[in-house]
């Protein structure tokens, strides 16, 4: 016959496992309401002012690559997104009055402080990734033990029955434009590179006219839904990145 300290002890763990089960099951409940739709949003680093041209003047050079590891349809939407804003397409740099290029740094799962990261690291920076961190304590008690560990349990239920997911797509822009008649850029380049693990190389070029006008941002596009996959994610990333290309260039 089991003495009263077990049956209290049995009866404990039982309500504490229904608690926690309970507690999960709400709290999934919760998050697929809550993110039952899709949520995409499209974040800037710097903003970017060209200078009105007349149509004749609309021509753009454009050359945005992708060096993620995901297949993505991004030149070819930017070309017709241009194209219907009144450019004409060039693949000769010396006609040119406007040039863009790009690149796709990453596109995959994320969460919300590392997008973020990545605007505030603006065109070119690092930015920080997730950081988990688990606490640890001292109480030694079976009871606060069991409790854990179901409540661990518990999470794996959650996770398994819902998932909060979250799609970002990082993409460096540049945009060049020609001065205007009368206008004189000057450029100053400051290049500082690793060559190997023990060699460091530093160029500093100056002096000279240049004929473009620069400017550098970064774009973040964001997904976010109950059990998104990135099939579903994809198109919705590529369209907030064309959107927000085509709004620089849109006159």
């Amino acid at each position: 016959m089991k003495s009263p300290f077990a049956l209290a002890s049995h009866t404990t763990g039982i309500l504490l496992l229904s608690t926690a089960l309970l507690l999960s099951g709400c709290q999934a409940l919760q998050t697929s309401i809550k993110k039952r739709n899709l949520d995409v949003q499209t974040k800037m680093s710097e903003t970017i002012f060209l200078e009105p041209v007349k149509p004749a003047d609309r021509i753009i050079y454009v050359a945005v690559k992708n060096t993620s590891d995901k297949d993505l349809n991004i030149r070819e939407r930017i070309y017709s997104t241009l194209q219907q804003a009144g450019y004409q397409i060039t693949d000769d740099p010396d006609r040119a009055r406007f040039m863009l290029q790009g690149n796709v740094l990453q596109c995959g799962k994320s969460d919300l402080r590392s997008a973020n990261s990545a605007v505030e690291a603006g065109w070119g920076g690092a930015w920080a990734g997730l950081a988990i961190a688990g606490a640890t304590g001292s109480r030694s008690s079976s009871t606060y033990a069991g409790a854990g560990l179901l409540g661990a349990v518990a999470g794996v239920v959650g996770d398994a029955l819902v998932d909060d997911t979250f799609y970002a797509m990082i993409t460096d822009i540049e945009v060049r434009e020609r001065p205007r008649a009368g206008e004189t850029v000057t450029q100053t380049q400051d290049t500082s590179a690793r060559q190997g693990t023990s060699t460091h190389l530093h160029q500093n070029i100056s002096g000279g006219a240049t004929n473009w006008k620069i400017y550098r941002t970064r774009i973040v596009s964001t997904a976010n839904k109950a059990n998104l996959d990135f099939a579903e994610a994809k198109p919705e990333l590529e369209s907030g990145l064309v959107r927000s290309i085509s709004g620089v260039f849109v006159q």
